[in-house]
């Protein structure tokens, strides 16, 4: 990791970085990573924790967030789905058919961007692994969403919208446990209790079968995917995001995904 961030260009001397940290392995080993990587450089980092309101899983997982922040001395900030949205993904989803997945995954993105935007935030680093890349790039394939496919590539700068970073999209999700063990890094080791209601956890366990019988599988969806995208860059060019009429966030469209969300939970938007 070290080598892709310094060698690679990933992150900038005087940058400031907000970090996605959940309190889980993944977003715990990368703030202290980054925090250990970047030690004497001109580098901010900023820890940024979405509470969705999940009851008796996200208090833990903040109060694990909350103790590798201070433990390294990095500016923490916990912005909410109640705060922001009204409503707690409990109550979303009481008497939905969408998955709490969706609600979760649009909100936690709209919720991030705009808290990093206000902290003035270069860049967002997020903890997503080699097995959060692969099983991305398969549910899609399932889907047959090429258009969302073509989502995963590097963006370029877009107003509005603070670029991604992903430090951690080559590491195993087990070398990654390993190395907090091995580190003495305290996590939160429990898994949502929503997350077996989506197809993330079905891929999840094929390819973790597939990877078990055929080794390497995972790293080679993901480098298929990254020759794929390079071939076709040409055909699938990245848009021009609009800002969402009603809250002014990046967006494809008039309005954004997050807004149209908050209609159906009855929790609209004031326009900006």
């Amino acid at each position: 990791m070290q080598g892709t961030i310094l060698s690679g260009g990933m992150i900038a001397e005087k940058e400031r970085i907000a970090v996605a940290l959940s309190g889980g392995k993944d977003s715990t080993a990368l703030l202290f990573c980054l925090h250990r990587i970047l030690s004497g450089r001109e580098v901010e980092l900023v820890a940024i924790t979405v509470d969705e309101g999940i009851a008796g899983y996200r208090d833990d997982t903040i109060q694990a967030a909350k103790a590798i922040a201070r433990q390294i001395g990095v500016e923490q900030h916990i912005v909410s789905f109640q705060e922001e949205y009204g409503c707690c993904l409990d109550r979303m989803v009481v008497g939905r058919k969408v998955a709490p997945c969706t609600y979760c995954g649009v909100f936690r993105k709209h919720a991030l961007n705009r808290a990093a935007r206000s902290l003035g935030a270069d860049k967002i680093a997020t903890g997503h692994n080699l097995d959060d890349e692969a099983q991305t790039v398969m549910m899609n394939y399932l889907k047959g969403d090429f258009e969302r496919l073509m989502r995963l590539r590097p963006r370029r700068v877009q107003r509005g919208l603070v670029p991604r970073i992903k430090p951690l999209r080559s590491m195993p999700e087990k070398e990654i446990a390993l190395y907090c063990m091995l580190s003495g890094i305290f996590f939160q080791s429990r898994e949502c209790p929503y997350a077996g209601l989506s197809l993330r956890a079905e891929v999840r366990d094929m390819i973790n079968a597939l990877e078990s019988q055929f080794p390497g599988t995972k790293l080679s969806t993901v480098k298929g995917f990254e020759r794929l995208a390079e071939e076709e860059q040409g055909q699938w060019a990245q848009m021009d995001l609009a800002l969402c009429r009603q809250c002014g966030e990046p967006c494809v469209g008039e309005r954004c995904k997050a807004c149209q969300l908050r209609e159906e939970i009855g929790r609209p938007s004031e326009k900006h």
